[in-house]
C-alpha cells in the first residue's frame, strides 16, 4: 500500500514537472521570438535615436521626404514594417510628409501626454513617427498622419518587399 502512494505521489510530480517544463519552454519561445525582432530591429544614428526612440520631432521642411512623390511603400525606419502606400501620401504644405491612410494594423495611435494631440507609433516595434490630426478636411479620409522623414524609409515600387 504505501508502494502505491509513493508510486501515485511520483506520477503527480512528474506531471507537475512536465507541465512546469512545458510551460518554461513557452515562455523561453515568447523571449526568444521578441529577442530576435529586437535583434533585427537596425541601427540608429544618434539624430534617428532622438527621433524615433525619445519621441522627438525634426525640424519642418528638412526631412527628405517631405516633398518627395514617388511610387513605392514607406516603411518603419527602425524594424522595415510596411506602414504606407505611396498612394495615401499628399502635399499638407506642414513641413513634414503627410499621410491619410496606413496599412491595416500597421500604426498604433496613442494619446500624447499634453492632452490635445495623438502620437502614433509603428505597431510592430513602437518607434516613434509623428502625430496624427483629424477634421482638418485635406482629403476625403479626413486623417493626416504627420511623420517625421527620419522615422521612414522608402522602398520604390519593384524593389524589395512591399
Amino acid at each position: 500500500m504505501n508502494q502505491l502512494i509513493q508510486s501515485k505521489l511520483l506520477i503527480c510530480s512528474c506531471r507537475n514537472s512536465l507541465s512546469q517544463i512545458y510551460k518554461n519552454l513557452v515562455d523561453l519561445s515568447l523571449y526568444i521570438e521578441n529577442t530576435s525582432i529586437i535583434m533585427e530591429m537596425r541601427k540608429l544614428t544618434k539624430e534617428e535615436e532622438r527621433v524615433i526612440i525619445h519621441k522627438g520631432t525634426e525640424y519642418p521642411f528638412t526631412g527628405k521626404y517631405d516633398d518627395f512623390f514617388q511610387k513605392g511603400t514607406y516603411v518603419c525606419k527602425r524594424c522595415g514594417q510596411p506602414l504606407y502606400s505611396s498612394e495615401a501620401k499628399f502635399d499638407a504644405g506642414c513641413g513634414w510628409p503627410a499621410f491619410d491612410k496606413e496599412f491595416p494594423g500597421a500604426v498604433k495611435r496613442v494619446p500624447d501626454p499634453d492632452g490635445m494631440r495623438t502620437e502614433i507609433e509603428c505597431a510592430k516595434c513602437g518607434a516613434h513617427l509623428g502625430h496624427v490630426f483629424t477634421g482638418e478636411r485635406f482629403t476625403k479620409e479626413n486623417t493626416r498622419h504627420c511623420v517625421n522623414s527620419i522615422s521612414i524609409e522608402f522602398i520604390k515600387e519593384g524593389e524589395g518587399n512591399e
